[in-house]
């Protein structure tokens, strides 16, 4: 039995990093394992050589890459490109501490405006996403084309706003109070 498939702890330590070459193997496996059009290794190459452009995460726990996730810049605008966790490992907001990373990046970077698509029918993430302040702005009609489904345009706006940080913040305790243990909320 490896250590991700027994039940996770519930007290998950989870590290944060930058992506890397040589995580894209677990990410990759990840990639595949959630999503029915995995991204290919040539794009997540692709996508970490624009380091002025875009920022890629990874969460490991017990020293293996569980989750991920990548955010993309233009000027005053932020947009989450993908975020995945481990079926695993779902469950110990993986997910939301990797968002909160991404926001804070976006928020550094002076993006007031951070967007992202969602499947119509993933009502757990659009709950995330609803958390850190997302609300559906659109839809793209058939926008995953392997099975025709459509897509919310999420945006989070006024991201520079004492309004906004107070939400992270709130956020930020909220992962404290469920994992004190863990230094990927600090």
């Amino acid at each position: 039995m490896t250590a991700l498939a027994r039940e996770p702890d519930r007290q998950a330590d989870i590290e944060l990093a930058k992506m890397r070459r040589r995580d894209l193997r677990r990410v990759l496996a990840i990639e595949g394992t959630v999503y029915p059009r995995p991204w290919s290794r040539s794009l997540f190459l692709s996508e970490l050589a624009q380091r002025h452009t875009r920022t890629y995460l990874v969460a490991r726990h017990e020293g293996q890459v569980v989750g991920y996730a990548g955010m993309m810049f233009t000027r005053s605008e932020a947009h989450v490109t993908n975020i995945a966790v481990a079926p695993e490992l779902h469950g110990v907001s993986i997910g939301t501490r990797l968002l909160l990373a991404l926001v804070v990046e976006a928020i550094a970077r002076s993006c007031d405006t951070i967007s992202l698509e969602v499947r119509v029918s993933n009502g757990v993430a659009q709950s995330l996403y609803e958390k850190f302040g997302f609300s559906v702005e659109g839809v793209r009609k058939g926008y995953y084309v392997e099975t025709n489904e459509d897509a919310f345009i999420m945006v989070a706006d006024n991201a520079l706003s004492t309004e906004y940080r107070l939400r992270l913040q709130s956020i930020r305790s909220e992962l404290r109070k469920a994992f004190p243990r863990d230094t990927s909320v600090e």
